[in-house]
């Protein structure tokens, strides 16, 4: 199974591809999508779709996993993120892959094991899980490829038979 995870966001979107065959994890790419501060807005929007797109097509996942957003403090910066994750939902939906979504405790929870993990936490064991030399930088890449992991151990939860 081929998923790809996303880490919403407006300025940065990470995205993280990797392979998940017999409980073993293989990353494909990760990395991000950026836009520019100059550029007009719905051309930014017009530009994370496509990129997006353009990803779906090159890798063919079978799912796409997006993280939920939680913010407690400052709305402006949750709605212009909301933006983001709106697009990366609409594209995969677009492109016709299954999307999934997560929030970020169960997230730290099928990575780490613990759900109020700290960020470092969670980079660490997808380093290991992904069998990496080094922490996937920037850390929205880091987070995309976790939420795929999450998704793999969700999915596979859902198939288990508990007759």
């Amino acid at each position: 199974m081929i998923i790809m995870g996303i880490d919403p966001g407006f300025a940065i979107t990470g995205y993280g591809v990797v392979k998940y065959e017999g409980n073993k994890f293989s990353p494909v790419k990760y990395g991000t999508v950026t836009t520019k501060a100059e550029v007009p807005f719905a051309q930014r929007l017009m530009q994370l779709n496509r990129e997006i797109c353009a990803l779906i097509e090159m890798y063919k996942p079978d799912a796409v996993a997006v993280e939920e957003l939680f913010f407690n403090k400052n709305i402006k910066t949750a709605i212009t993120a909301a933006h983001g994750r709106g697009i990366s939902l609409a594209a995969a939906a677009g492109c016709g892959v299954e999307v999934f979504e997560y929030t970020p405790l169960q997230v730290k929870q099928a990575v780490v094991g613990y759900g109020r993990a700290d960020k470092v936490q969670v980079q660490q064991m997808v380093k290991a899980i992904l069998n990496l030399d080094e922490i996937p930088r920037p850390d929205d890449a880091a987070d995309a490829l976790a939420i795929a992991i999450c998704h793999a151990h969700s999915h596979r939860l859902s198939q288990m038979d508990y007759r």
